[in-house]
């Protein structure tokens, strides 16, 4: 056994776990590049094995649909969006029907992360002007963010990373998880609307939220490339990475628009953190550990090709290291048929259940914080916990019957 690959794995999947390292200023990217970098400068990986080791057409795919994404916030589209409707001329629980509609709906075709780092702070400042409690709100848009990614294999990351890896059909996915998402809207609605309800008021202070403005063009043209890219996702075989690249390249030629403005908005760190895992998950793997360790949990009655044993496993990890990296770990046990979908359905659906389950659901909280809206991990349990077991039940039992 190379106990420093094994020390290696442990360090950086307890960082992913406490999100960081005790008496370090690392955050989960920096515990996994240091990993990375420690089995390269040990020679337990070689240079050209890191390379190889690395998922490149899943990267291409975040990249460039982060490039998509930067045109909408570019344009100004989610604080026109978010602004309209936080004015919309409805009772609290019919306001927080449309959010709920709209978070769910973005984040199935624009990444659910970036949802929810534009819209919090415009949404915060909309109920600040009508004197109600954000908190509901933010906790929907988290909820339903995360319950909409599922939808779709380019909603969340993890999707992505599963749909690239197992190849799965774009069309064939959206027909399996479709259902259990659009349940799961429902469920996010019900639960914050039964929570706070006859608790919508509040005074607060209307913030100074700088955002930009609507650019009617901008726009117009990310809903066109969106709209291509969903076309050929749909309908052809084409390889989705090369497409996204296009898109962005399109996106990038631009006249008006400096390229630095799309490559500021790219989450480097998150893209970091895929290489770097990549490259720690095998040389696991090349070790020859994570077969043993696989081995020895189907010893102990716990097959990971079992459907069951895998939903179950990949909502629990989803909680203790993040979906990502949970992704990651069980991706080598999908070898069931619908192994895909219930990967990315379980890490997705369980992101709700805490507030470290989910990036938007850290975002969304850190977003609040920064304008003085503090809810603590009590206040989202109390949403978080019944739409995550309500939901994964929805969608276990979904899958049972399809399988």
């Amino acid at each position: 056994m190379d106990y420093l690959i094994v020390f290696v794995f442990i360090g950086v999947y307890l960082g992913m776990i406490l999100g960081r390292l005790p008496g370090l200023a690392l955050d989960r990217t920096g515990v996994a590049l240091l990993g990375a970098l420690l089995l390269l400068a040990t020679g337990r990986i070689s240079l050209d094995g890191a390379w190889n080791a690395v998922d490149v057409p899943t990267l291409a795919l975040l990249f460039g649909l982060m490039i998509v994404s930067a045109q909408f916030r570019l344009g100004g589209f989610y604080t026109r969006l978010t602004r309209r409707l936080a004015a919309a001329d409805l009772p609290p629980a019919g306001l927080l029907a449309l959010l709920v509609a709209a978070s769910g709906l973005l984040s199935a075709v624009l990444a659910n992360d970036i949802i929810c780092l534009a819209m919090a702070p415009i949404l915060i400042e909309g109920c600040a002007r009508r004197h109600l409690d954000p908190k509901p709100f933010l906790l929907a848009l988290a909820a339903a963010a995360n319950v909409g990614s599922a939808a779709t294999l380019i909603g969340n990351p993890q999707n992505m990373l599963i749909g690239q890896s197992l190849h799965l059909s774009f069309s064939g996915y959206l027909q399996t998880a479709l259902l259990p998402s659009l349940l799961g809207l429902g469920v996010v609605w019900g639960v914050v609307a039964r929570s706070f309800r006859g608790r919508w008021t509040l005074t607060l202070a209307v913030p100074e939220v700088p955002a930009p403005s609507f650019n009617g063009w901008q726009t117009g043209k990310g809903v066109a490339v969106l709209a291509a890219l969903m076309l050929a996702f749909l309908f052809t075989s084409w390889p989705r990475e090369l497409v996204a690249l296009a898109a962005a390249a399109l996106l990038l030629t631009s006249r008006r628009t400096a390229s630095r403005s799309f490559l500021s908005l790219v989450d480097w760190p998150l893209l970091v953190l895929f290489i770097a895992l990549f490259v720690v998950n095998h040389g696991l793997a090349a070790s020859g550990l994570l077969a043993q360790a696989l081995a020895g949990v189907r010893s102990a009655g716990v097959d990971l090709a079992d459907p069951a044993w895998l939903f179950a496993a990949t909502a629990l990890l989803s909680n203790l290291v993040s979906n990502v990296p949970a992704v990651m770990l069980l991706l080598p046990a999908a070898e069931h048929p619908l192994a895909g979908p219930i990967l990315a359905l379980a890490s997705t659906l369980a992101g709700n259940l805490f507030i470290i389950g989910s990036i938007a659901n850290i975002i969304v909280i850190e977003q609040a914080s920064r304008f003085g809206v503090t809810i603590s991990w009590r206040e989202h349990a109390r949403i978080g916990v019944p739409v995550t077991v309500v939901t994964l039940a929805m969608a276990a039992g979904w899958l049972w019957w399809l399988a």
